[in-house]
């Protein structure tokens, strides 16, 4: 038991050197820069970066492969990340059009919506999710699912993972930062208020609907070797719709369906943790009759 609760707080550790790394070399450029106001765009991107190449080394430690870590050959990737992209549409669509029916979505009109307005959206949507994609899945159902499945049980695995994947999209700081209170410790002080952002568990829906969307790309990775373009193809394309509604629709906070979404992107909510694990449950339960 202690040797299980070990492993599911050593990625905590790994990332808390990658932050405060990140913290600081990012207080040191923008000092050199003498420019306040990218620090905590700095601290994220940085700290993004730093995730990402943590596979090699950490994978290295621990004896992983690329083929464990889910990736396939170019081709095979090619065609999972085109059957996860499918499947994203499947999933998201059907809350989209619940939305749009329920009045909590409506098309905005004030855009400009010529041909040229909508394929440059969705394609900046498309460029973008793709990037999310991969870094985030490579991250957490690559590198930490299959460390954490080393040592655990899968659906142990998944869940921790699914935890920490919704943990970290609220690890950011509000606060300003000016000339005067640009130093070493305040940088500090925005890592350390970040930290506090995501044990303070403001916005519980949307950390519900994330925390959903972890355990359903999780199974997804755990049902094959490697398949971890299918988890990165539903990724981009959740995100890509995401993304397109936020440019194309407008919310009604007003609207008395407006709990079923969240302030952190007008789309998860309440709404898609119920849908996911609706999903996942009638996965299950097919799996049981078929005895998969």
């Amino acid at each position: 038991m202690g040797r299980s609760i070990f492993y599911v707080f050593v990625p905590f550790l790994v990332l808390l050197v990658i932050t405060s790394s990140a913290c600081l070399l990012s207080y040191f450029i923008a000092l050199s820069f003498n420019d306040p106001a990218i620090l905590r765009k700095l601290m994220i991107r940085l700290s993004q970066i730093m995730l990402l190449l943590s596979i090699f080394p950490v994978s290295k430690w621990l004896g992983l492969n690329k083929e464990m870590l889910g990736y396939a050959p170019f081709k095979i990737m090619f065609k999972q990340f085109g059957r996860g992209f499918g499947l994203s549409l499947l999933i998201l669509l059907p809350v989209f059009f619940t939305l749009n029916v329920l009045g909590v979505h409506s098309v905005d009109m004030t855009k400009a919506w010529t041909l040229g307005w909508v394929a440059k959206k969705i394609g900046i949507a498309f460029g973008l999710a793709l990037l999310i994609g991969f870094v985030e899945e490579s991250v957490f159902r690559g590198l930490l699912l299959t460390s954490l499945r080393k040592y655990l049980p899968a659906f142990s695995a998944v869940l921790i993972s699914a935890i920490y994947y919704a943990g970290l999209h609220f690890l950011d700081s509000k606060s300003p930062v000016s000339e005067e209170t640009l130093s070493l410790s305040g940088s500090f002080q925005l890592l350390s208020e970040a930290y506090h952002n995501v044990f303070a568990m403001q916005d519980v829906t949307a950390f519900l609907a994330l925390l959903t969307v972890g355990l359903f790309l999780g199974v997804l990775r755990v049902r094959g070797d490697m398949n971890l373009a299918l988890c990165i193809g539903c990724h981009t394309g959740w995100v890509t719709q995401i993304r397109i509604s936020k440019s194309m629709f407008s919310i009604d906070l007003t609207s008395p369906y407006s709990f079923l979404v969240s302030n952190y992107d007008g789309v998860i909510g309440l709404l898609v943790a119920g849908w996911l694990l609706f999903v996942l449950t009638s996965y299950w339960l097919f799996t049981k009759v078929i005895k998969l």
